[in-house]
Parts: C-alpha cells; sequence; structure tokens
C-alpha cells in the first residue's frame, strides 16, 4: 500500500462519515442507515460479499456488517477486526469512530489482496455507545454472543477504537492513576490494550508489529476496571472467553474532543494513520502464517 494513497484513502471514508453523514445513531435512523450503505458499498466494490446480522432496537432495524478471507492454513480459526459505525449523541464522530472504520475497511482492501493464513473476518458493529454499551443491544455482544453459540474458534479480536489523533508535544498524553510513571507524557504512540487472559497473543502482536514499523507503540495488559480499557468492542468478546485487544490512540486520555461536537475530520492526522493501517496489515499477515 502506498503511504500517500492509503492516507488519502483514510480521510476520505473519515470525511464522508463525519462530514458528509455526521452524527449516525439510532436517534438518527436515517443516517445510520447511509453508513451502513456506505460501508457495504465500500467492501462491495472492493468485491467481498457483504453479509448481514440484523436485530432490532425499539422497532429500528440495526446491522452488523461482516465480509471475510478464507484462511488458506488455518481456514477454521479466526482473526477477527471490528470497528464499531456509530457515535455518541451530539458529535460526528471523526475520531470516535469514523478513524476505527476507515482503517478496517482500508485492512479490507489490503487483505483483498492478500492470501491470510487464518481466516480473516472483518465486522462493523452499530450500537457500541451508549445507552448501548454494556447491554445486549450492543451491536458487538450480538455478534459475539452469536459467534460463542455457534462455536466460531476466535483466536483473536482486535477492536480498532480512535485512532487518529497524534501529538508530539510533552503533556499531550494523560493516563489513569499511576500509568504515567511507566508510559511517555507525549501522544504520538498508538496503544494495544488488553486484559491479562490475552497478554501473551498481544506481546506476539507487539512483535509482529515492531518488526514491520518503527511507529511508536505502548502496550498494556491490566484490568478491565480501569476507566477506558474496556469500553469498547473487545468488552464483549472478552465476556464471551475470547482474547481480545483494543488498538487505540487512548481516546479521552489523549484526544480533547472526545465525545463532542468538535469531533471532527480535520482534526486527524491521516499520515500517521496510514502508517498505523499499514503496520498493522503487514504484522497481521505475517502473524496469520503460523498457528495462533
Amino acid at each position: 500500500m502506498n503511504n500517500d494513497v492509503l492516507a488519502n484513502n483514510l480521510r476520505q471514508h473519515v470525511y464522508h462519515l463525519a462530514q458528509d453523514i455526521g452524527e449516525r445513531n439510532v436517534h438518527y435512523p436515517q443516517r445510520l442507515q447511509a453508513s451502513e450503505d456506505y460501508i457495504r458499498s465500500v467492501w462491495q466494490q472492493q468485491g467481498y460479499a457483504v453479509r448481514t446480522q440484523d436485530y432490532a432496537v425499539d422497532g429500528i432495524r440495526c446491522a452488523n456488517l461482516e465480509v471475510s478471507r478464507h484462511g488458506t492454513l488455518y481456514a477454521d480459526a479466526i482473526v477477527l477486526l471490528g470497528a464499531h459505525y456509530d457515535t455518541v449523541r451530539g458529535s460526528p464522530g471523526a475520531n470516535d469512530n469514523g478513524s476505527g472504520v476507515a482503517v478496517l475497511l482500508e485492512l479490507a482492501r489490503a487483505f483483498r489482496a492478500d492470501h491470510p493464513g487464518h481466516t480473516l473476518r472483518l465486522v462493523a458493529f452499530v450500537n457500541e455507545e451508549m445507552p448501548f454499551f454494556y447491554t445486549a443491544r450492543q451491536g458487538s455482544r450480538v455478534y459475539a454472543s452469536a459467534a460463542r453459540r455457534r462455536g466460531d474458534d476466535i483466536r483473536l479480536m482486535l477492536s480498532l477504537e480512535t485512532m487518529g489523533y497524534y501529538r508530539d508535544e510533552p503533556g499531550t498524553q494523560r493516563y489513569p492513576p499511576l500509568f504515567r510513571f511507566f508510559y511517555p507524557d507525549r501522544g504520538d504512540f498508538i496503544a494495544f490494550v488488553s486484559n491479562f487472559r490475552s497478554r501473551r497473543t498481544m506481546r506476539r502482536l507487539t512483535r509482529a508489529f515492531r518488526t514491520v514499523s518503527d511507529f511508536p507503540l505502548q502496550q498494556v495488559a491490566t484490568f478491565a476496571f480501569v476507566p477506558g480499557v474496556a469500553w469498547s468492542d473487545h468488552l464483549p468478546f472478552w465476556r464471551e472467553g475470547y482474547r481480545a485487544i483494543m488498538v487505540t490512540d487512548t481516546a479521552f486520555y489523549r484526544y480533547p474532543f472526545y465525545h463532542s461536537a468538535e469531533d471532527s475530520a480535520e482534526k486527524l492526522d491521516y499520515a500517521r494513520l496510514a502508517q498505523v493501517t499499514q503496520a498493522l496489515y503487514r504484522a497481521l499477515s505475517n502473524m496469520s502464517m503460523r498457528p495462533i
């Protein structure tokens, strides 16, 4: 992937979601549908058959969207990449989570021309934001519960969450209590966040990422009760016993426009988001050629 082309693609996705569509949730069903239609059309243009998991919320149709690449070596073992496409009320959601959706779409494009060893699933989740988070109506919880009932062998789930904001100045990165003693004060890195059960797999992914890129990366395996650690679509997979990791710019610990009307598309760093996307693709491609 050419980094300039990739950065432009990521920019186009975020601008369409955040600027052309804007706030997208069940309070604006037509905008939620427009977001679903956009994701579906991009994947179809890439050559994928898109599967839909429909369910209703207060009479409003909601949908998780899924595409996949069949594994060449470990076809029954699944690596799942997911990002939510809804927004919190009152926000256009450029970084949260237009950035994650944009990365998901471009990883799908890259893997379309690849032959991963594990079966790769890419899922766009609905209804991650409140009032659905922590409830049975959260899109990723609907999906994870169904996956467990089917007996899906998901070896790793990556939640792509709020990934596009980077700063080089000292003092631009905050943390939960005590973390600041162990991590840098510049918000120039991407973070991998896991629970303890997922720690070994996270370390493998970290090594694979650092092998293919010098982009700054920090990792932590910690308790789910630490504020922010469980606040995305990886949590339902933890609850179902799957290994899952959040990939994030740390959201409200760095991004001053988190969950606000100011979370707009021009604030993101698309060149650095492209670097992260490139590195994730290469790391996952390499990692998938051995058992996970």
